[in-house]
């Protein structure tokens, strides 16, 4: 299926390394020049050099920290005329309401939660202006299915959802589609941190659990890359202001 992105210019956060490392993959080999955010530079520079070697687009790379603010304003300043947002940053810490104390969960919500919400305003004003362009949040499936044990990211994710639906409800009468992707248990290196601490001694443990998984398996970033691919294109132009959930249906198993 021909996407026709080539020549197009995506932002994508959080593109170090598992689906945001992905995404940047999936949209170059679809010929989108990039900018590529996370807050360590020497690991984008590895991805933008393995980027390049293989597609004939540029990568431009900015290491900064997208919890502070004032980094959101930076960053759209230097690519005002991006056609495409990919928001991933963030990684919410596991744990109960009494675990995680005020400046942990103000932290990881400075990253993820408004780290987003900043991104998209200062995007959002630019792509009005052009009446064009995709606003993608990949969000995750816990605010979709509330725990205790994940209370921070449930009560973010539920957030960041509610955000997505209302803004791409009536973004396009700006001429412009806003979003939601859920991933579930996703191949990455947070995954196996998460698991394998829930995992605790056991050595098979681990296993067991990512063997329970629909399919018998977690997914793959790049099954994720593949949708927010297609969604970045004009074969997803009547689609605003939902959530697409990528879990093999396991927030609804019983």
């Amino acid at each position: 299926m021909e996407l026709d992105l080539a020549g197009k210019t995506a932002i994508v956060t959080g593109a170090s390394k598992g689906i945001g490392k992905a995404v940047a993959e999936g949209l170059a080999a679809e010929g989108c020049h990039l900018h590529i955010v996370s807050r360590t530079g020497a690991d984008l520079e590895k991805v933008r050099d393995a980027i390049t070697s293989r597609h004939q687009v540029s990568v431009t790379v900015h290491a900064m920290d997208l919890g502070d603010g004032g980094n959101a304003k930076k960053l759209i300043a230097a690519c005002p005329d991006a056609d495409i947002l990919v928001n991933n940053a963030g990684a919410i810490p596991g744990g109960s309401l009494t675990k995680i104390e005020e400046e942990r969960w103000r932290e990881a919500w400075d990253l993820k939660v408004f780290g987003y919400i900043n991104l998209c305003r200062e995007m959002y004003r630019h792509m009005a202006e052009r009446k064009a362009g995709v606003i993608i949040n990949i969000i995750g499936v816990g605010g979709e299915k509330p725990t205790a044990g994940y209370i921070v990211g449930s009560a973010g994710n539920a957030s960041l959802m509610a955000f997505t639906r209302g803004l791409g409800g009536q973004s396009a009468d700006d001429g412009i589609r806003v979003v939601g992707v859920n991933p579930g248990m996703i191949e990455t290196e947070r995954l196996r941190s998460l698991t394998g601490s829930l995992a605790g001694s056991d050595p098979k443990g681990l296993e067991r659990m990512l063997q329970a998984l629909p399919f018998g398996r977690p997914g793959k970033p790049e099954e994720v890359a593949d949708l927010v691919t297609f969604l970045a294109s004009d074969r997803a132009s009547y689609i605003s202001g939902t959530i697409i959930t990528v879990d093999a249906g396991a927030a609804h198993r019983g």
